[in-house]
């Protein structure tokens, strides 16, 4: 277990991500490829990045260097995925031409020692070898992660618009106690549930805050920075769900369902998809829409199956929020209306 110590000053500075981490998204994803736990939402995603893998020719560079580099184990280069890269892949393609020598020496020692290092691991410390790198890096990224950003991206929307609520009504605290079942909220710790980590461990943000990167790749294993000297970031999972829709885009604009939407889906329906829009539980679309709180949860049902809304638990209760189609259907009727 992982034990975040907090006190006022880095709940003042704790922050919720905007957007993905690139190259977190590149080490998740290669954890995925490596087990077979929570395959089963990635179903489509694993059979086509195999595929995708073949046609680009990077199956031999998947395992005689990304698979050495990522291990699925207890521990991976902390360079790898550099603090400040979130929403900025050449940022943190840079940030990894930067790191230095000595770094780069100690972090893949600490990987030999943990798992095993790849034996020409140490030729990291050259620039050059690390510039080859980078181009590896985002060669894989573009197949494997970057037709996926925009369904990840959405998740990671949907997740905001579930943490605003905590934050509503709780603050900080409220916003941290809603992360999820590997991550506890005990005040003034967070406790961060370590799969693969045999031994409790200790991080004092000391004033520093916390940064909270959600991850869409990432399945129930939630990982900070080894080195506690490091800027304090935690990435954590999104929930996913069989054949899971991808959540929100808020740039609908304001008003009630027009009657083109509504000839289309029905009046409640159409009321539900359009609370979705700004995120809502089964609850506040069975107020709008004047009807009960299975029917309303019939209704949410039909537009999830539909590929229109997703579903993530918030707490108690659940948020439904749009996908990119949803927002795509609510924003074509709002045209139309107008």
């Amino acid at each position: 277990m992982l034990r975040i110590h907090f006190r006022d000053a880095d709940l003042a500075r704790t922050r919720l991500a905007a957007a993905l981490d690139p190259l977190w998204e590149v080490a998740a994803s290669l954890h995925r490829l490596q087990s077979r736990k929570g395959r089963w939402a990635y179903v489509g995603w694993y059979r086509t990045t195999r595929h995708q893998l073949r046609e680009k020719g990077l199956e031999r560079v998947l395992r005689s260097v990304f698979l050495p580099l990522y291990p699925r184990a207890a521990y991976f280069p902390d360079f790898l995925t550099p603090a400040g890269a979130v929403g900025d892949l050449d940022a943190g393609l840079e940030l990894i031409l930067a790191t230095s020598p000595q770094r780069v020496l100690k972090e893949m020692a600490l990987l030999n020692r943990t798992v095993g290092a790849p034996s020409w691991g140490g030729q990291l410390a050259r620039l050059e070898a690390r510039k080859e790198l980078v181009v590896m890096v985002r060669a894989y990224y573009e197949t494997v992660v970057a037709p996926h950003e925009e369904q990840a991206q959405a998740r990671i929307e949907a997740e905001r618009a579930a943490r605003a609520r905590g934050f509503l009504a709780g603050g900080v605290e409220g916003m941290l106690s809603g992360l999820g079942p590997m991550l506890r909220w005990r005040p003034p710790v967070l406790e961060v549930i370590y799969p693969r980590q045999t031994e409790d461990r200790d991080l004092y943000l000391n004033g520093r805050g916390l940064t909270l990167v959600p991850s869409y790749f990432n399945w129930a294993e939630p990982v900070a920075f080894a080195d506690p000297e490091l800027p304090p970031v935690l990435w954590y999972s999104l929930l996913h769900e069989p054949d899971a829709g991808y959540a929100t885009d808020n740039s609908v604009g304001a008003g009630a369902p027009g009657q083109s939407l509504t000839t289309l889906l029905g009046r409640a329906r159409a009321i539900a998809l359009y609370a979705a829009s700004a995120g809502a539980t089964t609850g506040e679309i069975a107020r709008a829409a004047g009807v009960s709180a299975s029917s309303a949860s019939r209704h949410a049902t039909a537009l999830r199956d539909a590929g229109l809304i997703t579903t993530i638990r918030n707490g108690p209760t659940v948020l439904h929020t749009l996908t990119p189609a949803g927002a795509s259907v609510l924003r074509a009727a709002t045209r139309a209306s107008r």
